[in-house]
């Protein structure tokens, strides 16, 4: 009996390991988008955020300096326009179209950008999560650099932690959360290793702050921050290949080899083009056409190509660099024209999910 028992076994594992594994290799969650929910309007925050943004300076050329705002409706400060308008992040409405479109596009994890505490994004961060459950996505966070030290940012964690980490669409892996952290670099190594190191001061690790913390790789030299800080991996960000070292894809070979040999996660990130000069006239040089797709197509076989545990998508909404998948339409103000998807204002929402089909089924 006990070997005819084996027996049954030896055939379940024959016959339920493979496809068990391959829904596996098949999660959704191995494709994460970079979602802003920063946007306010007259009609439900009292006043425009962001759509009214900044023409940012330049950092040395005084031609660039106090050039002025946006003011919003027709006139935003970005180079394409928004199919659903000067909307609200906090209309739950939007938010519910959003989850829709994401789900749609074949991404599992909505990347939310945080900026701490009582930030615009925090006091909605319940309507995400309740709405993103709904169309069974999980949510991350992508945390800014709004903190002053590691001390802040512990108590700020500390915080997320408590008021979300319960929910069930509250991203977790092997129970732990999946951080990025933005313009990590700023922070020495040294001070990181006081948060992400077991033997730190103020360490994480073994509490229930412990997490997945994935640090931005920005230059060649950054190697040996991530030596010494004690991340578990890193992530590209960047849509415009060639930008930084981090972001060009004839690069991620190297890293790759590189967070393989130390155990580290590496997270290449993609993107539909590059498109930001309505905030910085100046910056033509990193401008990036979509080509009808094309380039995005480029990068997400780059990103596959090495393999990688997750691909970062930059971005579903970021209209100020001109990143976004999310629906844009043909518009004008004044003499302005701003860029398009061509006929089909859903084209990236289209097109991400058969790039995300093509990686997570590996041809």
């Amino acid at each position: 009996m006990n070997l005819f028992k084996s027996f049954l076994v030896l055939i379940l594992l024959i016959c339920i390991s493979p496809k068990s594994f391959a829904q596996k290799s098949k999660s959704r969650d191995k494709v994460q988008i970079f979602y802003y929910g920063w946007y306010g309007n007259p009609e439900v925050d009292g006043k425009y955020d962001h759509w009214n943004h900044d023409i940012l300076p330049h950092w040395s050329n005084p031609k660039w300096n106090n050039l002025g705002n946006y003011k919003g409706a027709d006139d935003i400060g970005a180079n394409f326009y928004p199919a659903l308008g000067n909307y609200s992040s906090n209309d739950p409405a939007i938010i519910k179209k959003h989850m829709e479109m994401i789900r749609k596009s074949g991404v599992g994890v909505v990347v939310l950008s945080w900026l701490g505490k009582d930030s615009f994004v925090d006091k909605s961060i319940v309507q995400y999560l309740d709405i993103a459950d709904q169309f069974h996505l999980k949510v991350a966070f992508h945390i800014e650099p709004f903190y002053k030290n590691i001390t802040e940012l512990r108590e700020q964690i500390s915080y997320l932690v408590k008021a979300y980490s319960r929910h069930h669409a509250f991203y977790k892996i092997d129970g732990k959360p999946l951080y990025y952290v933005y313009d990590s670099y700023k922070i020495s190594p040294s001070e990181w290793s006081e948060l992400l190191s077991e033997n730190g001061e103020k360490t994480v690790r073994k509490t229930e702050l412990d997490g997945i913390y994935i640090g931005l790789w920005v230059e060649k030299e950054h190697s040996e921050f991530f030596v010494k800080s004690g991340f578990d991996g890193f992530y590209t960000y960047f849509a415009s290949d060639g930008f930084v070292f981090g972001s060009t894809t004839s690069n991620w070979n190297y890293l790759s080899k590189y967070a393989k040999d130390r155990n580290l996660i590496f997270i290449p990130c993609v993107g539909p083009g590059y498109s930001d000069t309505r905030i910085r006239p100046w910056n033509e040089a990193n401008f990036k056409s979509r080509e009808n797709g094309k380039y995005y197509e480029r990068m997400f076989d780059a990103a596959a190509k090495v393999n990688p545990d997750f691909i970062g998508i930059t971005s579903f909404n970021e209209w100020h660099e001109g990143t976004q998948i999310e629906p844009a339409i043909p518009k004008k103000a004044g003499d302005f024209k701003y860029e398009d998807y061509g006929k089909d204002s859903w084209f990236y929402i289209k097109e991400t999910k058969r790039l995300a089909d093509k990686f997570l089924s590996g041809k």
